[in-house]
C-alpha cells in the first residue's frame, strides 16, 4: 500500500493525485500540511485527507506515509524532495523537476543513494495516447523523420501568479513550456542541442514566451514554443514530419480531455483516439509499479536531469539567466 503525504494545498493536487488515489485501492493520501494550518484543514476536509500537520517537515517524517507528493513552487522542489528522500520516502515531484540541472543532478544523486523511487511527474508520458504516438514514430511508416514541432500556448497569466516570479523559479519554460521540450525529447528518444532561442519577458528575467530550435543527434530538427502571453488561445500539439508523411498529436497534454492522432501517408489520413482514462491515473500506476516491482520509470530522475539540461540550454540561448541562481 502506497500512502502519500502531500506538501501544500496546490491547485494541481486534486486532479493529479487525490482523484487517482481514490480510484486505486493500492494508494491513498493520508497527510497534508500547508503554509497555514487553516488552509490545510480546509483542503483536508474537502478531499477526505485524515491527518493535518503543522509543517512540511512533519509531513515527510510522518510514520503513516511512505511516499511524498511535491507540488510546491519549483524553487522549493530541490529542498523538500531531498528532505523527503532522506526521511526514507519515495517522491513524486511535479514538473519542472528543479530550478536548474545542477539541482536536478543533486536530487537524482540522493535518489540513487537512498534506493528510493524519484519520479518527474510528466503524466502524459504514461498515457496510451503518447505511447501510441511513439509506436508510430518508431514504426518507420512516416519514412525518414526530418522535423518535430511542439507547442503549448494558454490565454495568459496573471502577473501576480507565483509562476511569474523569478525568485520562485518561474517562467513559461519552467511551467507549461517544459511540456513541448519533453514531448520532442521523448518522441525522438534523443537529447537535443539548442541551436537558437528567443524569449519575450514579462517581469525582468521571467519569460512569458520562449521558442527554441533544436538539433538531435540523428539530424532531426526540432522547434518548440511555450506561450503564456495575453491574447493567445489554448493549443497543445505535437507534429512529426517524415519523408512519407506526417503525424499530428492533438492534446498529448491531457488526452482524457479529448485528443486525436492523425497520420497522413501518401495523401491518406487515418485518425486514432485512445483511452479517456486520466493520464494521472496511468502515472500513479507507474509510480506504484516502480515501488512494488522495480519497474523502470519513463520519467525517472535521470530523465529529469536531461530535461532540466535542455531547459537550461533554452534559457542560455535566449539570453536569460538560469532559474535558482
Amino acid at each position: 500500500m502506497i500512502t502519500f503525504g502531500t506538501l501544500g494545498a496546490a491547485r494541481i493536487t486534486p486532479g493529479a493525485l487525490i482523484a487517482p488515489c481514490k480510484d486505486e485501492p493500492r494508494a491513498s493520501v493520508r497527510v497534508v500540511a500547508a503554509r497555514d494550518r487553516s488552509r490545510a484543514e480546509s483542503f483536508a476536509k474537502d478531499h477526505d485527507i485524515p491527518i493535518v500537520v503543522d509543517s512540511y517537515q512533519q509531513v515527510i517524517e510522518h510514520p503513516e506515509i511512505n511516499a511524498v507528493y511535491n507540488p510546491l513552487q519549483i524553487g522549493a522542489h530541490h529542498e523538500w524532495t531531498i528532505k523527503a528522500l532522506e526521511a526514507g520516502k519515495h517522491v513524486l515531484c511535479e514538473k519542472s523537476f528543479a530550478s536548474n540541472a545542477r539541482e536536478a543532478e543533486e536530487m537524482a544523486a540522493v535518489g540513487k543513494r537512498t534506493g528510493l523511487v524519484l519520479m518527474d511527474a510528466f503524466h502524459y508520458r504514461y498515457h496510451p495516447c503518447f505511447i501510441r504516438a511513439k509506436e508510430i514514430f518508431d514504426s518507420g511508416v512516416l519514412g525518414e523523420i526530418s522535423e518535430v514541432d511542439a507547442e503549448f500556448t494558454v490565454p495568459g497569466m496573471n502577473p501576480d501568479d507565483i509562476r511569474a516570479n523569478y525568485e520562485t523559479a518561474g517562467g513559461v519554460t519552467m511551467d507549461i513550456g517544459c511540456y513541448p521540450i519533453s514531448w520532442v525529447r521523448h518522441i525522438t528518444g534523443e537529447e537535443p542541442t539548442v541551436t537558437s532561442a528567443v524569449a519575450e519577458e514579462g517581469k525582468p528575467r521571467v519569460d512569458l514566451m520562449l521558442k527554441a530550435d533544436f538539433r538531435f543527434p540523428s539530424g532531426i530538427i526540432g522547434h518548440i514554443v511555450g506561450d503564456m502571453r495575453n491574447g493567445g488561445a489554448f493549443s497543445a500539439k505535437l507534429t512529426v514530419t517524415g519523408s512519407n508523411g506526417t503525424m499530428t498529436v492533438q492534446n498529448p497534454l491531457v488526452p482524457q480531455s479529448g485528443h486525436k492522432i492523425d497520420v497522413t501517408v501518401n495523401g491518406e489520413t487515418q485518425s486514432e483516439t485512445l483511452s479517456r482514462r486520466p493520464s494521472y491515473s496511468f502515472q500513479l500506476d507507474a509510480f506504484i509499479d516502480a515501488i512494488e516491482n522495480g519497474t523502470p520509470l519513463l520519467t525517472g530522475a535521470d530523465d529529469a536531469v536531461n530535461q532540466m539540461r535542455a531547459i537550461d540550454a533554452c534559457y542560455t540561448a535566449a539570453g536569460l539567466p538560469l532559474r535558482g541562481l
